[in-house]
């Protein structure tokens, strides 16, 4: 309806000032009475005077007085009969003018009325789309089609973030299923473990020092797991302490922490100085996991390489092993949480280290690429501005 009237109004007044322009221009090109007129005008002269003139014209011994009287009645005449006339001239446009712009208005109105309907169709659908979204119905689209306009812009946009919505809501459904089973599974073991000591009516000490060893083992993965996860919370928030830190350092920190626990595998590092701007706790935590997971997931007397420097104004880390082969394919589901690969030589981990990974370094506005090398194993390398 506003639209209507919005259409309506603009037509209204552009058809008024093309009739007042008219107007003005018939009136100021129209001759007025100064200017003479046809014979017409000459029927504004009273008829009896008109033919006292006529007999007086014929005459050739008429009075020269009547004569001068006849000639300025009849210039007179003439000067009323064109007022006359132009002025019902214009009267006539004007009315014919008002009439047909009424009339015009009128189918304008309707017009509108259509064309505005039809302009407010995507919108609706847009509209009901977004009414009937929710979380559990992320499925419609509005799939509008016709010339790539403003509207079909707008409904493209709003379906691509239906795609995004839908997506994020999937994984987040998928990542609570997998963090409530990998949760539970050390509060089973911690439940069967006291279940099968008090089962028994009178249970040995060495019975409770194992069962909790049980325990305190179960409850040390699910802290590990819980830290693990508010780590991924976190950086997906984008909450960081920002300052100047070196990559060559956190990640010579990370190996010294790591390497111990490590395994047989051969460990070679090349760390040359790489700045970048970030919070050194999880950067740390990075480059701790990279080479965590290059341990872990590796084969017997296997190698992993670490090297740190700088390319550009980009500062970067890359870790790579000699694991078991990886289809290519596969290997960006890597970044996906508690996504594992079938071997390794350490102990399991939750498929949550190159989540992390990724997650750390889009907070800081990097990134993190892993490729499989054709020998077997892992290439992962983070790349992070310098400043």
């Amino acid at each position: 309806m506003r639209l209507t009237l919005l259409y309506s109004g603009l037509f209204t007044a552009c058809g008024v000032i093309l009739v007042a322009i008219t107007y003005g221009l018939l009136a100021g090109n129209l001759p007025d009475g100064n200017a003479g007129g046809d014979t017409n005008v000459k029927q504004s002269i009273p008829p009896d005077f008109a033919a006292d003139c006529a007999q007086a014209t014929s005459n050739p011994y008429a009075d020269p007085a009547l004569l001068y009287k006849c000639k300025a009645a009849y210039q007179e005449g003439v000067k009323e009969g064109a007022t006359s006339q132009r002025q019902a001239t214009l009267d006539q446009l004007l009315r014919y003018s008002v009439g047909t712009l009424a009339a015009v208005t009128l189918l304008a109105t309707v017009a509108g009325w259509i064309v505005a309907g039809r302009v407010l169709r995507p919108v609706h659908r847009i509209t009901e789309a977004a009414r009937n979204a929710s979380e559990e119905r992320l499925g419609a689209r509005v799939g509008l089609t016709g010339p790539r306009d403003e509207l079909r812009e707008l409904a493209d946009t709003f379906d691509d973030m239906l795609d995004r919505l839908q997506a994020a809501f999937e994984d987040q459904r998928r990542f609570i299923a997998n963090a409530g089973h990998e949760l539970r599974t050390p509060l089973a073991v911690m439940r069967t473990a006291v279940d099968v000591v008090l089962a028994k009516p009178e249970p040995t000490r060495q019975e409770l020092v194992d069962m909790g060893g049980d325990v305190r083992t179960a409850v040390g993965h699910a802290q590990a797991l819980i830290d693990a996860l508010l780590t991924l919370a976190r950086t997906d928030r984008g909450q960081l302490d920002r300052e100047t830190v070196d990559l060559a350092t956190v990640t010579e920190d990370a190996i010294d922490a790591t390497a111990p626990a490590a395994g047989a595998a051969e460990l070679q590092t090349s760390l040359a100085p790489a700045p970048a701007r970030g919070d050194p706790i999880l950067l740390e935590r990075l480059a701790a996991n990279l080479v965590d997971n290059a341990m872990r997931y590796n084969v017997p007397d296997g190698t992993v390489w670490v090297r740190t420097g700088t390319d550009g104004l980009r500062s970067v880390l890359t870790v790579d092993n000699t694991g078991p082969l990886l289809a290519p394919a596969s290997v960006d589901k890597l970044f996906e949480p508690f996504r594992r690969l079938r071997d390794r030589t350490g102990d399991g981990g939750f498929g949550l280290g190159l989540a992390i990974v990724k997650s750390i370094a889009t907070a800081h506005g990097g990134q993190a690429v892993a490729v499989a090398r054709p020998e077997g194993g892992l290439s992962v390398t983070v790349v992070l501005p310098a400043r």
